[in-house]
């Protein structure tokens, strides 16, 4: 008996639309849309945990750290040891250049190389202020080099130009130079002038800065001789990096009372920048020479006597009033 027509082509047809679309018979059915979702009874309670969980491990973390350094210890006993196990020791000025000498006798270096210190300074202040950065000159007791700084002298009296020049001025003359300075042709390390000229110097106020001449500054007076040796022969020193101050103050065969005397000069002049109103000024002080390793050295007897007394005696901040003129003699 013959199978209907529709029967025999169902089956001709199934084998066809299993290859054509696989895995068709094999989905599941979908989810009923009544189904509701798993209730999360215990969420909050797992995030408390977790957070537990995650302090207590930073908190072994950081007992682990603890655990891993040990305090540092004062003094080594042995010649060889390692650095990082002591701090760092301190040398009184006097013993600290007695050991760069010898350093530069063993290591056969240069006996007349320069000797450096690095100052850094406290620049904080109260309420979240700090310290203007500074620049300063210094004429120490003791020359180390023969080098000179190029002055120009501002005068347009014959007289006081000859008594310049005498004096080893490298530029004099008067408002003719203002032109040949607004556009670079002349360039010098310092600017002095006499009072008599300073009102027609004004075009020159922006384009020098700190270097146009003020009383303030020594750089403007009547004395030219005294101007002129203390800004031909003096060290300029500025900061650096907000607290660091980086210079040299003498040469490694000069006496060690010379050295000691220039490195003293150095920090009293520093130390006229602190604000009444901040603590300790120099925080630390290294020397070195240019061949040998940086020495610490105690402040004992090296600051200024009224740095040691607020050092001992911290008086309260005072009003911004009061420190409106510091501020104003340390700008530049």
């Amino acid at each position: 008996m013959a199978a209907p027509a529709g029967l025999l082509l169902r089956r001709v047809l199934t084998p066809c639309r299993r290859w054509a679309l696989p895995g068709l018979q094999q989905r599941p059915a979908a989810a009923p849309l009544s189904a509701a979702p798993p209730a999360r009874l215990y969420a909050a309670a797992a995030k408390n945990a977790k957070r537990d969980s995650q302090k207590a491990k930073q908190e072994e973390t950081q007992k682990k750290k603890g655990r891993g350094r040990r305090p540092l210890l004062s003094k080594p006993v042995d010649d060889v040891y390692l650095t990082w196990y002591y701090k760092r020791p301190s040398y009184n000025v006097e013993e600290a250049v007695g050991m760069l000498k010898k350093f530069q006798e063993l290591d056969f270096t240069y006996p007349k190389q320069f000797v450096y210190i690095n100052v850094t300074l406290d620049m904080e202040l109260p309420k979240k202020k700090k310290v203007d950065q500074f620049a300063s000159i210094v004429l120490l007791p003791y020359r180390f080099t023969d080098e000179t700084n190029k002055v120009l002298v501002f005068t347009e009296n014959e007289q006081e130009a000859e008594i310049a020049r005498e004096n080893g001025a490298a530029v004099v003359g008067g408002v003719e130079l203002i032109k040949w300075i607004l556009e670079d042709e002349i360039q010098m390390d310092f600017y002095i002038a006499v009072p008599a000229i300073i009102p027609k110097l004004i075009p020159l106020r922006n384009k020098l800065k700190r270097k146009y001449p003020s009383t303030r500054r020594n750089s403007l007076g009547h004395d030219i001789p005294k101007m002129l040796q203390f800004f031909r022969e003096g060290l300029e020193y500025t900061v650096q990096d907000e607290r660091l101050i980086k210079t040299r103050i003498a040469r490694l065969d000069m006496p060690t009372e010379q050295i000691v005397a220039n490195l003293k000069t150095i920090i009293e002049d520093i130390c006229k920048f602190k604000p009444s109103s901040a603590g300790p000024f120099v925080k630390k002080l290294v020397i070195r020479s240019s061949t040998s390793e940086g020495l610490l050295l105690n402040l004992d007897g090296l600051l200024p006597e009224a740095e040691k007394v607020e050092e001992k005696e911290e008086e309260p901040a005072e009003d911004d009033d009061e420190e409106k003129p510091v501020q104003e003699s340390i700008s530049t």
